[in-house]
């Protein structure tokens, strides 16, 4: 087995290609789609590079994995099927991302939360075949309630669960995200052998360091700063909750949700044939008519 990632220096992304030398079956984990929030468009850069990789290698594309439905990028999964003939995978709690989301954004009553925009929803501890290769589905909500990990052979993809054994785990402050099950999510990690490779969906290079995506469970119990194997469960969910209150939203956040809950499809074309995102207003911090910040007592 072997695997490569592809780091997106916009968004701080990594993408994963895994697959077997000797059949060429292959499959991509959380491709990125470009886009530029000052002038509102989408390129193709970073998913380029996958696909590029993918042809020249002659590897057959079995799957596009999603580890959750990111607020970070936009998803380049719905790319990546049209050009493979791929299907898109993600674990079935999206059904509760996108029910929390509909709200949120007002969408009206045709967007389904039944996950049947993705092509298969993955259940905790079912195994996925693609191809030669066996993917393992492990259930880790807290970043998210959508979020799983995926293992191939002796190689765990952690999403946003769990980062390098420098910088710590993932945040918890989105709807209906959770330190507590973050915490429980993670001693399914650390019972992992320790040799166990660890990809990580994000690196952020604290101290100004390379980039880098690849530890070990044995690493990452003994030294990640903000989980190791000695964190109490009280430990985690005080400083994890702590953190996240001092954290700014991701730059795309609504973007990003309202293209990855529909399986990385853009929002449809309103009458005039331009698609459109919808930002609400003051969701974040609340707001009267006339933009004065409504102060939490």
């Amino acid at each position: 087995m072997q695997i490569k990632g592809f780091f997106d220096d916009r968004t701080y992304t990594v993408t994963f290609v895994v697959w077997d030398e000797s059949s060429r079956d292959a499959v991509v984990i959380d491709p990125v789609l470009d886009y530029d929030p000052v002038g509102s468009f989408t390129f193709t850069e970073s998913v380029n590079q996958v696909s590029d990789f993918v042809r020249d290698e002659k590897l057959r594309l079995r799957w596009v994995l999603e580890t959750h439905a990111h607020a970070d990028h936009l998803s380049a999964s719905q790319l990546l099927k049209k050009r493979f003939e791929a299907p898109v995978a993600i674990g079935e709690n999206i059904k509760t991302v996108q029910k929390t989301f509909k709200g949120l954004f007002g969408l009206d009553d045709g967007f389904a939360t039944d996950g049947s925009q993705f092509d298969r929803l993955l259940s905790d501890g079912e195994t996925l075949e693609a191809g030669t290769l066996r993917v393992e589905v492990i259930a880790t909500p807290g970043h998210t309630p959508a979020c799983v990990t995926f293992k191939i052979g002796d190689a765990i993809f952690t999403g946003d669960l769990l980062f390098m054994d420098d910088y710590g785990t993932g945040r918890c402050d989105f709807p209906a995200g959770s330190a507590e099950a973050m915490y429980d999510s993670m001693q399914k990690i650390y019972a992992l052998p320790d040799a166990t490779r660890v990809f990580v969906g994000h690196d952020y290079m604290p101290g100004g360091r390379e980039p880098a995506w690849e530890s070990t469970v044995a690493k990452e119990k003994e030294r990640n700063p903000q989980l190791s194997a000695k964190t109490t469960r009280e430990q985690f969910i005080q400083m994890r909750t702590a953190r996240d209150a001092t954290l700014a939203a991701p730059k795309l956040l609504f973007q990003s949700v309202q293209v990855n809950i529909d399986a990385g499809h853009l929002p449809p074309p309103a009458e005039n044939g331009h698609r459109y995102f919808r930002l609400p207003l003051n969701l974040l911090r609340p707001a009267n008519e006339l933009g004065e910040p409504i102060e939490k007592r």
